[in-house]
Formats: structure tokens, sequence, C-alpha cells
């Protein structure tokens, strides 16, 4: 049947009503897709400003501390000290105690340094036993906060931070010289003391010190080793006064100084280290065996046993006396010196995976069980 032309006028009207209806169809998907996609946007924005968001600090540039650590693993030279300081010369006037200057400074000759360098290790397994059984009587902490390691040209750091005025210091260098045999040697040692208000105690200085100038700081010693680094931070007063710290910022100025990276990053990660209650400097001596970091000294031995009063027994003894029992251990006060300095041989270990030969004695795998 012949349509006719209404038909197919209305016919055509359809399909461009059906036509148009698809378009807006189309439109109306579009329009929701861009909308939701908006919404999203929004969301998105909205959870990133609340989102905390992790930043990058920048090294800071302020003297108050050293260069901020851009990780723990650096090449650097270290600093090797001069053997003398014309502005502070060895003394060899004998002088009574609490007044000593006597042979400040002066090197140790080859016998002496033969105590340190070539103690037994039969005498640190002793040691080591006598504390794990609780035989010795002086205070020694077998514990360390673990920190991340600064590693200088491949090997571990062990971080000495002390003031030659300082009392525990005095007595905690022999056991941390003693624990630094066991993993390299020392060509050279000095003589010194605390401050005469702080003890006047006989002690080592890892170089020669400034011991009549104030705002110094001494950096730098003659150790060697093939498993770990010695960064040696030694404060400076004089010690004819009481015990005494320069402030923070001017050491870090003293460290900047030297130009050196080790030391301006061991120095870094003291400061690092503020952040936590248990590893902030609370004073010295403050060292970092590796991976762990002691807050004070490990052991406290100024005599045969803990005194009752002010009156140290080591406070007078001279470095002749102290190298002759150390040489030749009998008694608490020698014992606790090895027995510290085992604490510390463990911490070391641990830090480089047991790899010295002296990490294989029994009492120093006990040890690195309980620190």
């Amino acid at each position: 049947m012949v349509e006719s032309k209404e038909e197919k006028k209305e016919e055509k009207l359809e399909k461009e009503i059906k036509k148009e209806e698809k378009q807006e169809h189309k439109c109306g998907i579009l329009l929701y897709v861009v909308l939701a996609v908006s919404i999203v946007a929004i969301i998105m924005s909205a959870v990133a400003i609340l989102m905390p968001r992790s930043t990058t600090v920048a090294p800071s540039t302020s003297t108050t501390t050293a260069k901020a650590l851009l990780g723990f693993n650096i090449n650097s030279n270290l600093i090797t000290p001069p053997t003398s300081l014309a502005d502070a010369p060895v003394i060899t006037q004998n002088e009574s105690f609490g007044h000593r200057l006597t042979n400040i400074n002066e090197p140790f000759n080859s016998t002496e340094l033969a105590v340190i360098n070539n103690a037994p290790d039969s005498y640190f397994e002793q040691a080591g036993e006598m504390l794990l059984n609780g035989s010795i009587k002086n205070e020694v902490f077998p514990r360390g906060n673990r920190v991340p390691m600064l590693v200088v040209n491949g090997k571990p750091s062990v971080i000495y931070f002390g003031s030659i005025t300082c009392l525990f210091c005095s007595e905690n260098k022999w056991a941390i010289a003693l624990a630094l045999s066991r993993f390299g040697n020392f060509s050279e040692l000095f003589k010194g003391y605390s401050s005469f208000g702080d003890g006047d105690l006989p002690t080592i200085y890892f170089a020669p010190a400034r011991y009549n100038s104030s705002g110094t700081d001494s950096l730098g010693n003659f150790y060697s080793s093939k498993y770990i680094n010695f960064i040696s931070i030694e404060d400076e007063n004089p010690i004819t006064a009481g015990f005494a710290l320069n402030p923070m910022p001017v050491i870090a100025e003293n460290i900047n100084a030297s130009g050196n990276l080790a030391y301006k990053d061991a120095f870094a990660l003291i400061n690092e280290l503020g952040s936590n209650q248990s590893t902030a400097f609370q004073g010295t001596p403050y060292t970092i065996w590796g991976a762990y970091q002691v807050g004070g000294a490990d052991a406290v031995d100024l005599g045969n046993s803990m005194p009752k009063n002010q009156t140290f027994p080591l406070t007078y003894m001279t470095h002749a006396q102290v190298l002759s029992q150390l040489a030749h251990p009998d008694d608490q006060f020698a014992y606790t010196e090895y027995a510290a300095a085992d604490v510390y041989v463990a911490m070391v270990c641990s830090s480089i995976n047991n790899t010295a030969p002296v990490c294989s004695l029994p009492a120093i795998k006990s040890l690195e069980t309980i620190i």
C-alpha cells in the first residue's frame, strides 16, 4: 500500500524526535561524568590537605648544630691531631694531689702503650665472667640503646664525646682505651688529669689537650683499626678550676671549623639522637659504640670498691700505678675497668657481626645477649 504524504511527514518527524532524545541522553551522561569527576577531585584535594605530609628537611645552616646528616654512610678522612702543643707543653714538675699537672700531655712510652694495646684476652674473659656472676663489686652497667650507625669509609664508628675536666670521663677513658685495643691499636696516648675541682684523677688524653684554654675542643686521635673508626671529641677548659663544658653551639662551631665531614656528622648524630629522651645528651661521657649508645660511664670505678664517702683511692694514684694494676689485675679496680671494657667490646662485636677474634670469647658472647 502506498503511504500518503502526511504519513511520511509524521514518520520523518518521529525519527528527528528520537534523534534529539538520543543526543540529549548523551549530553546528560557526559554532564554526570563531568560532575562526578569534579566531586572526586574536590574530595581528593580535601584529603590531601588533611593528610600528614612527609617533608625533607634541608641541612641546617645554623651555627648551633653541626651539619644535618644526609644518611649515615659517608666517605671522609679522619683527624690526626698534633703530637704536641706549644701553648700547652708537657709539665715535669712534681705537684701534690689536688694541684697536679705532673707529666700532663706527656706521651705514653712503648711499655705504657703495650699495657693498653697488648692486654691479654684472658684478662677480658675473667673480668667478663666476674661481671656475669656478680663478683664485680663496683658499678658496671651492661646496657645500651640501639641507634643508627655512623659508617665512615665502610666501617662502623665509635664516637666519644667528653671533657678533659670531667671526673667520670677521666675514669672511664681507661676502659674505653682497653675496649678499643681489641679491634686495633693506639700509636699515641697522652697523660692527663681531670680538673682540680673534679677529682684530679689520672687519666688518658687521646690527643694533647689545651689544659689552660677555654672554649676549645680537642678533635682526633692516633687510633687505627680494620674493623671500626674512632671519632673523639674532647671539650677543653682549664683543669685548674672545676668541671666545665662549653655550650653546645660553641662545640658545634669548633667542629664545623675543622671542615671534617666525619666529625661534623658524628656531632650531628649526637644532636639528632637528642629527639629521643633515652638517647639525648645529658652530660659527659657520652659514647656511641657502633649500633649502641651509652649516655654515661659504663663503670664507676674509683677504687677497689664503691666508697661510702667522697675519698676515692684512684684519685691519689699516679699514671704508673694505674698502668701497673691494669698490667697485672688482681683487685676490684683493675677488673672493673676490664669488665666495663667488655661491655663496650660486646656492643662493637654485635655491630660488626662478630668478625673480630675477641668476639669469640665466651664472656663477650654472653654479654651480647644482655646489652
